[in-house]
């Protein structure tokens, strides 16, 4: 892909219509050269970024369904927050870019196209633990751990230049076919014949069952 293919102004509200709108943006004509140009900052969702990682991995090797994903981000400035650094919930959205290229590494997203199934986020625990800063390079890493009768677990993480962890989650994943819940070896199935889900490590187990104590609807107020 050129370089032209992200080359486009951003173009931002002035400030009385950010007032009226809403909008986060406090000047004009903005041009940036760098994948993520046109995410603005707004706090839109990435997809010019995920349009690059998928296209950046196309012909990587493929992965075996569990087996690493490594990819390589940079925090843009309409990422960060008040305090200047990667904002919590957007580091959320980014580990996006982990996930869906990895589902089209090993197989995944082409089974649920063709078997019409699709997936849905159903839970997380999430660990902060080192700032990311404007412009600063992390490696991601996106690990499925296994499965269950309920859900696909999925561990991720961001490592800055000195092999330090910055963040962890552990994310759990719903398969869904008909607007229903699936177990998840019916779409696994549908990629390796008689597949069997690695032991569960025992701190995501114990994740689940303190999970499994926690009531559902919560009160509400």
């Amino acid at each position: 892909m050129s370089q032209n293919a992200f080359r486009s102004p951003i173009h931002l509200r002035s400030l009385s219509r950010w007032r009226k709108y809403g909008h986060t943006g406090l000047c004009r004509d903005v041009q940036l050269d760098l994948p993520g140009a046109q995410d603005t900052f707004t706090g839109m969702y990435p997809f010019i970024r995920m349009t690059y990682q998928a296209l950046k991995h196309r012909n990587a090797p493929k992965l075996g369904l569990f087996e690493s994903h490594h990819s390589r981000h940079i925090c843009m400035p309409w990422d960060i927050d008040l305090w200047m650094e990667l904002n919590n919930g957007r580091t959320l959205t980014l580990f996006d870019l982990g996930r869906v290229p990895m589902s089209i590494r090993n197989g995944v997203a082409k089974a649920a196209k063709e078997g019409g199934y699709g997936m849905a986020v159903a839970g997380a625990s999430v660990r902060y633990r080192r700032r990311v800063t404007t412009f600063q390079t992390v490696d991601m890493v996106t690990t499925p751990v296994g499965f269950d009768d309920k859900f696909l677990y999925i561990e991720q993480s961001m490592w800055d230049r000195k092999g330090e962890c910055c963040n962890h989650i552990l994310l759990r994943g719903a398969v869904i076919k008909k607007r229903k819940m699936v177990p998840p070896h019916e779409l696994f199935a549908l990629i390796e014949d008689g597949v069997e889900s690695p032991p569960l490590p025992q701190w995501v187990q114990n994740w689940i069952d303190a999970d499994d104590t926690r009531p559902w609807p919560p009160v509400r107020n």
